[in-house]
């Protein structure tokens, strides 16, 4: 079950990030280059960094000079992870490329990477709500409604989980086929973004 897989490397890769806490701190992936499980601990790298870089970004005494050049970040590292989950879905797209599906097979309404995606922001969600929770300095209000959050997340990465096995299961017996659009995002694009290019307007 990848599911499984995935959410033990996403462990790691956060539990890894917390032994230093550095935003910038250069990545140490212990998988194989070529591998899914290389791209999988990549993924929950990048994710966990932009966790932290969000919350940087929302001291409400940070100078208007650093928060620009936090938001400057989070933009370039949000382009990094749509890279990144892009060449996931590129591994399932290969994967399955000799798969042919039924007649009467339908279309996905997400791609199994960003099925996954979701899963390693659910794995962040995990531990920090979890985090909440084993503070010695909280109430037991603010513990109770971290727990009753904390219990909700477990039981949606379940859902996720399964629901992300179950799709990789009918694409592999061609009850689904894959079909990935990039997000060809504008606002990075010199080319796209009027800003960037110059509005002749402007």
């Amino acid at each position: 079950m990848i599911s499984e897989t995935a959410n033990k490397i996403f462990q790691k890769a956060i539990l890894d990030y917390h032994i230093f806490d550095q935003i910038d701190r250069p990545i140490e992936n212990p998988y194989g280059e070529n591998t899914l499980e290389h791209l999988l601990y990549l993924k929950c790298w990048i994710d966990t960094a932009q966790w932290h870089m969000e919350d940087v970004v929302r001291n409400p005494d940070i100078a208007p000079e650093e928060g620009l050049y936090w938001k400057r970040r989070i933009d370039q590292q949000n382009q990094v992870r749509t890279d990144t989950v892009e060449f996931i879905d590129s591994y399932y797209l290969n994967l399955f490329k000799n798969i042919t599906p039924k007649n009467d097979a339908k279309v996905n309404s997400e791609s199994p990477a960003w099925a996954i995606d979701r899963l390693s922001i659910l794995a962040l969600k995990i531990f920090h709500m979890e985090q909440e929770t084993l503070r010695t300095d909280i109430s037991e209000a603010h513990f109770s409604k971290c727990k009753e959050k904390l219990d909700i997340l477990l039981e949606q990465r379940k859902d996720l989980s399964q629901s992300i096995d179950d799709l990789l299961a009918d694409i592999q017996s061609g009850q689904k086929y894959m079909k990935v659009y990039r997000q060809m995002k504008m606002y990075n694009d010199p080319t796209m973004n009027p800003v960037l290019y110059g509005n002749p307007k402007s």
